[in-house]
C-alpha cells in the first residue's frame, strides 16, 4: 500500500513534443525563430533548441543562447565569447507542422488501439519517430 508521501506526490504530464520535432519559439527574445529540438527534459519541461548552420552543416546554432566569455588563460591565447544553449520552457515553443511549416497544437487520439499525436490545425497524424537523431 502507498505512503501518504507517494500519494502526494504529482505525476508528471507528457509532453507533446518530442526530440527531433520542428518547431518555432512564441515567446522570448529569439521569438519568430524555427529550429529543432536537440534535447528535451520532461522533469524541468525544458528543451534545448538548435537550428541548422547554412556555413557550416556539422555545427547548428543554438537558439536561446546564453554568451559565456573566456579569458586567456595562457600567453599567446585569445580571450572569446562562447554561445552555449541554454534551456527554453516548451510552454514558450510550438510545433511546426510537417507540410505547412505552420505553427499547431498538438493533440493526442486513438487510431487503431495506439495513442499518437496529431496537429490540431490540420488533424494530419505526426510522425512519432525522431526527424533528426543528435545521440
Amino acid at each position: 500500500m502507498p505512503t501518504k508521501a507517494e500519494m502526494k506526490k504529482k505525476t508528471q504530464p507528457k509532453l507533446k513534443l518530442r526530440q527531433g520535432d520542428p518547431v518555432v519559439i512564441i515567446a522570448g527574445k529569439d521569438k519568430g525563430e524555427k529550429g529543432y529540438i536537440a534535447k528535451i527534459s520532461p522533469e524541468e519541461n525544458k528543451a534545448y533548441v538548435l537550428k541548422d548552420n547554412p556555413d557550416n552543416p556539422d555545427a547548428p546554432l543554438p537558439l536561446n543562447a546564453v554568451i559565456k566569455h573566456k579569458k586567456a588563460k595562457f600567453q599567446g591565447e585569445q580571450s572569446d565569447r562562447l554561445r552555449i544553449p541554454s534551456p527554453i520552457h516548451v510552454s514558450n515553443l510550438m510545433l511546426l507542422e510537417p507540410d505547412k511549416s505552420e505553427p499547431s497544437r498538438v493533440g493526442r487520439r486513438k487510431e487503431g488501439g495506439k495513442t499518437v499525436r496529431y496537429a490540431k490545425k490540420t488533424g494530419k497524424t505526426l510522425n512519432d519517430q525522431p526527424l533528426i537523431d543528435k545521440d
